[in-house]
């Protein structure tokens, strides 16, 4: 859903965030006022652990990337419990997610029970960078269609679940190969699900990346300090995507499948479809591959790639999002700093921050809630 340009969409705030045996908080109760958060305090002290619980109110596994399991605090109970308090201009509302000592997730909204995360996407959705990310650019295809996937998930809380199960189906048909079915008819039925799959998958990505190549092009600012980013997916169903009808290119990747069988079989994996895609991102200003620009600008041009999606995300789902940056304003010098402090502030979001050195948030007192983080608290500086 589109919103009017001249509306601003609700920004959803966390107003109080509560932990409990979540990595290094045996109990934590955070109370939010100001739009801009930042934190700061010595390396270890827990500051990423904040972000990784909200991050865990999105689809998927979080910012981490960890299993559930390892959230649980050393020496706890076994399981944990993150809760927050999102408040908007018409209601507050409690969100909840934690993992019961018998191993099983489990999700709130307003106390009562909800399905998965996925049930909050109408009421929050986060989007984050970490200096994991800092290699994307450079790094293997794997990395850019992860985030690419993240990307998606943004404005469309349902395509974490289409991934997952293309993954499945995937891991289902290696199977098959490897044991040779003997039944071509178990083989046809997996390649039938995952050319559907496949098409839903690589429809979704084509059309974020095409909203966001619109909205990059419509803002574009050759002399900005977060340069924009010419992006482009690379992949067969993507490119038959742009010229024929998705059931076209459906039954034309399922014969493809049935065709490959040998070679796919011999690989131990599927070779063809959008697991085997690639973001490709151009330096806009510079005409250059990321991947050849420097460490600098890459952090920069993926900076400008991650305000870009904010804005895209409130355009199209409606709501301004919970955007948390780890580490972020280390990468910068004061001028570029200020001026990322200065683009946060203007994506109508509550944004969350971390850094090691108080200094690096000077500029933000008085425009920013600036916190001191130290093992188990979270206090004013």
């Amino acid at each position: 859903m589109t919103q009017d340009s001249t509306r601003r969409p609700p920004a959803p705030r966390v107003r109080r965030l509560t932990l409990a045996d979540f990595r290094s908080y045996a109990a934590l109760d955070c109370r939010i006022e100001a739009p801009l958060v930042a934190l700061f305090g010595e390396n270890g002290a827990g500051k990423t652990n904040i972000l990784e619980a909200l991050s865990l109110f999105s689809p998927g596994r979080g910012l981490r990337r960890a299993e559930l399991s390892e959230c649980a605090r050393r020496g706890g109970a076994g399981g944990f419990a993150a809760s927050v308090e999102i408040e908007t201009e018409r209601a507050t509302t409690q969100l909840g997610h934690g993992l019961t000592m018998e191993g099983e997730r489990v999700f709130r909204i307003d106390r009562a029970p909800a399905a998965s995360a996925r049930a909050f996407a109408d009421r929050i959705r986060v989007l984050w960078l970490t200096p994991a990310m800092d290699g994307l650019f450079a790094g293997p295809a794997g990395d850019r269609r992860r985030f690419l996937d993240r990307l998606a998930l943004g404005v469309d809380a349902d395509h974490g679940a289409r991934a997952n199960k293309l993954e499945r189906a995937l891991r289902n048909r290696n199977r098959l190969l490897e044991q040779g079915a003997a039944d071509r008819r178990w083989l046809d039925a997996a390649e039938q699900e995952i050319a559907a799959l496949s098409v839903a998958v690589a429809a979704a990505r084509r059309e974020t990346v095409s909203r966001l190549s619109a909205l990059i092009a419509e803002g574009r600012d050759d002399v900005s300090p977060f340069p924009w980013a010419d992006i482009a997916i690379e992949g067969e169903l993507e490119k038959r995507l742009a010229q024929e009808p998705a059931l076209a290119v459906e039954e034309w990747h399922r014969a493809e499948l049935a065709a490959m069988r040998r070679r796919d079989a011999a690989a131990g994996r599927t070779l063809t479809g959008p697991q085997a895609s690639d973001l490709a991102v151009r330096h806009g200003p510079k005409n250059e591959a990321a991947r050849a620009c420097s460490t600098g600008e890459q952090k920069a041009l993926l900076m400008g790639l991650t305000l870009a999606h904010a804005r895209l995300v409130a355009a199209m789902t409606g709501l301004a999002p919970l955007v948390l940056l780890d580490e972020v304003a280390a990468h910068f010098d004061a001028k570029r700093r200020e001026a990322l402090f200065q683009e946060l502030e203007t994506l109508g979001g509550q944004i969350w921050m971390t850094g090691a050195d108080p200094l690096l948030f000077a500029s933000l007192q008085g425009r920013a809630e600036i916190l001191r983080v130290t093992p188990g608290k979270v206090e004013g500086p």
